[in-house]
């Protein structure tokens, strides 16, 4: 039974309707094609900034490009051309267990990369969940271009080849779960993905793998240490950030399927993410800790920058300011320290757009060029930090408080997919045909809705494998 829940919002104020949502669109888009390498296809974690290139980030620019192309932001053929470099790239970099000359080892791949060679940007893990949203992402891609010309018959080869080459079971250190990461000279960490977090798009494509995939048995142990609760009027399935509940449904659609879980508590998880999102509202409202700006149209807690890591006394009051922290509020867990991510509500568009549009189109009159510039809106704002001291990224404006200056790749993503998700279901539309999601939910014990009525799904083909990709070099042999 859905929860009563407060009256929409009108959006207003000239900036609303799809004019506006094509704008935040357009820009988020554009972080993904301009800054990403267009001869690698490697994405960097962040601009303005320099840095190295984030997996994850390339999954979610390898989800961009066909938006773009749909959207007539770029052409089909310039998007196809720019999936195929970043998947042959990605295919042919060596792995291996060395320390160093490799991208990746057993299919996985590390979670930050070189920007300039390539190669693992040491001391950075294997990630698996880095490398599901880099994997998840490619499948997309290979759904998304369906037609016989070269470039896109390889994208789809490209991206199978990527997916079936994981070993899932090697990641398995204490199964059936699968391990958090791993490094070369300290091996697995001692940490599973468990209980409620953006680890489901994990499981299911490792439960789906036609190669390697692990037991059936990883998703109730999985779902052991699940946190239900009730927080600020809204009853869900716990976890502070807000990106953990938009991160799986950016590419699957979990509107009226269930697993036995969400069954016993008459919810789905977009039903789960929507409250998470009303209940952000409304501690917002709230604003039981006097922070500057809180309210019904100024929200969004979730994992991003922030000014400096310090404790000032401001309005007589002390308080605790973090530089990138994992911010988020529930029953479980909060932490906020007055820092509000744009992304936050960007990427519950899909969830609830009668609250998540109006308080975008807020933010951007309230704020303008502070809080929404070259790429859309910056990662992050802190209304009540207003003190001159120096501050780790970003700046501070004596009258409106600290704004960043960068945008995230892995908050850019979600902002991009789930407001085309919202306009056209694009992402979930192509990823309801894919096999390997429809296996992997299923063997989850989902059922219902679009689910049941794909019918049965054979074991999809081998498509034509492509060349071995060669053995790790030495770190003197990179090109510079």
């Amino acid at each position: 039974m859905r929860p009563v829940v407060v009256a929409p919002v009108p959006v207003t104020g000239g900036l609303s309707g799809q004019a506006f949502l094509d704008t935040v669109e357009r820009r988020s888009f554009d972080f993904f094609w301009k800054v990403s390498d267009s001869t690698t296809g490697l994405t960097p974690d962040r601009a303005l900034s320099p840095t190295f290139s984030s997996v994850a980030a390339i999954g979610f620019a390898l989800t961009a490009y066909p938006i773009g192309a749909s959207r007539g932001y770029i052409t089909r053929g310039a998007a196809a051309k720019r999936v195929l470099t970043t998947l042959k790239y990605l295919w042919t970099a060596p792995q291996g267990p060395a320390d160093t000359g490799t991208i990746g080892y057993k299919g996985f791949f590390y979670h930050f990369l070189d920007m300039k060679h390539g190669r693992r940007f040491v001391p950075s893990e294997l990630s698996t969940i880095d490398t599901a949203l880099l994997l998840v992402g490619a499948l997309f891609a290979g759904e998304y271009f369906d037609s016989s010309t070269s470039d896109e018959s390889a994208i789809r080869a490209y991206a199978d080849s990527l997916y079936r080459r994981v070993d899932w079971r090697w990641a398995q250190n204490f199964p059936p779960l699968l391990t958090m990461g791993w490094t070369p000279d300290s091996g697995f960490f001692p940490y599973d993905w468990r209980g409620y977090n953006e680890g489901i798009v994990l499981y299911v494509l490792a439960l789906g793998s036609p190669t390697h995939a692990i037991s059936a048995d990883a998703w109730p142990e999985y779902q052991r240490t699940y946190r239900w609760g009730t927080f600020y009027g809204q009853s869900y399935l716990q976890y502070p950030p807000l990106f953990v509940h938009q991160y799986s449904h950016v590419w699957i659609d979990f509107r009226d399927i269930t697993d036995a879980y969400m069954r016993a508590h008459g919810s789905d998880y977009f039903e789960n993410s929507r409250r998470a999102t009303y209940a952000q509202r409304a501690y917002a409202i709230a604003d039981s800790l006097g922070y500057t700006g809180y309210g019904p149209d100024e929200w969004g807690f979730t994992s991003c920058d922030g000014p400096a890591s310090t404790v000032l006394v401001l309005n007589g009051k002390t308080r605790r300011f973090r530089t990138y922290a994992d911010r988020g509020v529930s029953s479980a867990r909060s932490l906020d320290d007055g820092t509000i991510s744009p992304s936050a509500a960007g990427g519950s568009v899909a969830f609830a757009p009668e609250i998540a549009i109006p308080t975008l189109v807020a933010m951007r009159k309230k704020y303008g060029d502070n809080v929404f510039s070259t790429y859309g809106f910056v990662d992050a704002f802190n209304r009540t930090f207003v003190a001159p001291v120096p501050v780790e990224e970003g700046r501070v404006d004596p009258a409106q408080g600290w704004f960043a200056s960068d945008y995230l790749g892995i908050d850019e993503g979600p902002i991009v997919a789930m407001i085309e998700n919202y306009r056209s279901g694009l992402i979930w539309k192509t990823m309801r045909k894919s096999p390997y999601i429809i296996r992997g939910l299923r063997r989850a014990g989902f059922s219902g809705g679009w689910l049941d009525q794909a019918g049965p799904v054979p074991e999809p083909p081998r498509l034509p494998p492509q060349p071995p990709p060669p053995p790790p070099i030495a770190e003197h042999e990179l090109i510079p």
